[in-house]
């Protein structure tokens, strides 16, 4: 699909050089950010969707689990 958009002078400067030193079209190029920052929002969104679920439960852990799990790490020095 073809579109049209309107980005800063020197970031399409910047990014034209990146695109050539690396044998890329621009539209190549944009497509790629383009796809990375999306992935990385879908990434916030999954990480706020947990802290959602786990906000809503307890988290605390069982005395007597925490004991256990503190014995079994080893002693040692500093």
């Amino acid at each position: 699909m073809k579109t049209a958009v309107s980005i800063p002078d020197a970031v399409f400067r910047m990014a034209d050089r990146f695109a050539r030193q690396r044998k890329l079209s621009r539209s190549a190029l944009f497509t790629q950010a383009l796809e990375d920052f999306l992935a990385l929002r879908r990434s916030d969104d999954v990480t706020e969707r947990l802290n959602r679920v786990y906000a809503a439960s307890d988290s605390t852990i069982d005395q007597a689990l925490r004991t256990i799990q503190s014995r079994s790490i080893p002693k040692e020095r500093w």
